[in-house]
């Protein structure tokens, strides 16, 4: 991670499953803590110093019957190949896609402001700044980012969409996957819970 590298796929799955059990989310026996070998002097996150007390599992985690054992992944699985590694070790049960149309976030990238120092966020079109041009807290003078505008955001949907694709058609086939649309979280949390009970109230 100090080289900005991402952390391995294998860690990110032990580090949720572990987290999961350990927060009883999971009907699965808490496993011990991880071991370190050897090698984790010399690279402490390679993917060879964590070793499983216990043989993987041949199936899935079931969720806790606990109807208050629920949980989000936000921002992994990130690839297929990721999500059919997740499912070797949990249940998924529900994957939202959301989805704004383009010319809406492009109105509100280009509508941002920021607090540098404080990574205060504002928009023009909503949760304004009580000053224009000014942070409501110090009073100091907001930015904009380098990089809010159309051609750097459009170039970065391209590769998400282009990414995202796969994921996407392997939550569909599994029939977990819930596409919802909308131009703010106003008009798509309502939705959203609504869903969600239906499913599972």
């Amino acid at each position: 991670m100090k080289s900005g590298n991402l952390v391995p796929d294998n860690l990110m799955l032990r580090l949720i499953h572990h987290e999961l059990s350990t927060r009883g989310l999971l009907s699965r026996p808490r496993a011990s803590p991880f071991l370190l070998s050897a090698t984790s002097m010399s690279d402490p996150l390679s993917a060879t110093s964590f070793v499983d007390p216990y043989p993987p599992p041949t199936a899935p985690s079931q969720h806790s019957p606990s109807p208050t054992a629920s949980f989000i992944l936000d921002g992994f699985p990130r690839t297929a190949s990721q999500a059919s590694r997740l499912d070797t070790t949990i249940n998924i049960n529900l994957v939202v896609n959301i989805s704004t149309p383009v010319p809406a976030l492009l109105a509100r990238i280009q509508t941002r402001w920021v607090h540098a120092p404080s990574g205060r966020t504002y928009n023009e079109s909503f949760q304004a700044p009580r000053v224009p041009g000014r942070d409501d807290v110090t009073g100091e003078q907001l930015v904009r980012r380098d990089d809010d505008d159309a051609a750097t955001y459009l170039e970065r949907l391209q590769k998400f969409t282009k990414a995202s694709g796969p994921l996407l058609e392997h939550y569909r086939q599994k029939g977990v996957l819930w596409d919802v649309e909308g131009d703010t979280s106003d008009e798509i949390t309502p939705k959203l819970v609504d869903e969600v009970l239906r499913r599972f109230g």
